[in-house]
């Protein structure tokens, strides 16, 4: 590495509980994943991870392309519990728009508890019964697609030094597309975006009943882990919505106390003491950015709806934040601002349609763009 190279995350998501079923176990099973280089660069390394695993997870083999992606020159490793594991740097010359595949090849019964659900124009995997982790095509009678990313985190090049990565973090808003289009906005520029989102998850709160368990980490546990991003130099946290529209009653559901629902202050007061701070400390740049309308939402009622609106008063607003992005005026509508703007809505007035997906990744990269 020279004074013009560094290590930069060129693609990242989140790990957390897969989603509990009857069938929590795979073997004889190869999980291929292509992914989109946003930069040139002469190395690679891969980190998988097996943080929400209570079992160990041996990886018989992995490659990108054709070479093997290697573990103290081991061409398996096994992922011990609630750890993460980095490879070894890999000689793979790539420029950016390149189109890599990593694959690897689980041979034992495998505990499949360290996942992610994400969805996007540049996220999609497969999965295939038998070894093909060194195929070039998988067998079509054999394999389907899926957007859970297994054990796979991060992947760093190394590239020149101007290039810098930009993270994403957040819950089901952003596990979904925004951050896939604001990469397609800022491929051939010096920015990766680095998508750190878990579907469900509150900044306060987790749960820890299987029915949930797949919501995720409380914001506290998850920040430290997730924020181990090479090359980063700023982080936009989109988080809170969960907070304010989960509790409901134990009368309702016993998993969901009011106990659970924060003040306004104490979701401004997690949010600077758990992300902003620390990532301060980490010397990065702290973007907010709004929630989006949930008016129609199951859970709507207008006492939710006036802690979203002053909450995102706060993020709109604090000194603490070096800027805010602001989602909600870039989807809301025009007559009804509580709610989502037409074409705009997924259909459960909580998630963003696809085109308003695609909307606030434009927005986003704006930011970004020199």
């Amino acid at each position: 590495m020279t004074e013009k190279e560094k290590w930069v995350a060129c693609w990242g998501n989140a790990t957390s509980i897969t989603n509990r079923r009857e069938a929590i176990y795979a073997k004889d099973l190869t999980l291929r994943y292509p992914i989109r280089m946003c930069f040139s660069g002469t190395m690679l390394r891969f980190r998988f991870s097996n943080l929400t695993g209570t079992e160990p997870v041996t990886i018989a083999k992995a490659f990108v392309g054709h070479t093997p992606i290697t573990f103290g020159g081991e061409k398996g490793v096994t992922l011990m519990p609630g750890t993460e594991t980095e490879s070894d740097a890999i000689s793979y010359a790539v420029n950016g728009g390149d189109m890599i595949e990593v694959s690897f090849y689980l041979a034992g019964f495998t505990q499949m508890n360290s996942g992610t659900l994400i969805t996007g124009p540049l996220s999609k995997g497969y999965y295939s019964y038998g070894d093909y982790a060194e195929a070039d095509k998988l067998p079509l009678d054999l394999t389907r697609h899926t957007n859970w990313f297994y054990f796979l985190n991060t992947i760093d090049v190394l590239t020149a030094a101007e290039n810098h990565a930009v993270v994403c973090y957040g819950d089901s808003i952003t596990a979904q597309s925004w951050p896939d289009y604001m990469a397609q906005q800022t491929l051939g520029s010096n920015v990766a975006v680095i998508r750190r989102a878990v579907s469900g998850t509150r900044i306060l709160r987790q749960y820890d009943c299987i029915t949930y368990q797949a919501y995720g980490l409380k914001g506290a546990t998850r920040f430290p882990i997730e924020m181990n991003v090479a090359g980063a130099s700023d982080v936009i946290i989109q988080h809170g919505i969960n907070d304010i529209i989960h509790p409901v009653g134990t009368d309702v559901n016993p998993f969901r106390p009011w106990s659970d629902l924060p003040t306004v202050e104490e979701m401004e007061e997690g949010v600077e003491d758990i992300y902003v701070k620390p990532a301060k400390a980490m010397g990065l740049k702290v973007w907010s950015g709004t929630l989006l309308p949930i008016y129609g939402w199951r859970t709507y009622n207008e006492e939710r709806e006036q802690m979203r609106q002053a909450f995102n008063e706060w993020l709109r607003t604090s000194p603490v934040f070096d800027g805010c992005i602001d989602f909600d005026a870039a989807v809301r509508g025009t007559g009804n601002p509580k709610a989502f703007a037409d074409g705009y809505d997924s259909g459960d007035h909580l998630h963003p349609s696809e085109r308003a997906y695609e909307a606030m990744g434009q927005l986003a990269a704006k930011s970004f763009m020199v």
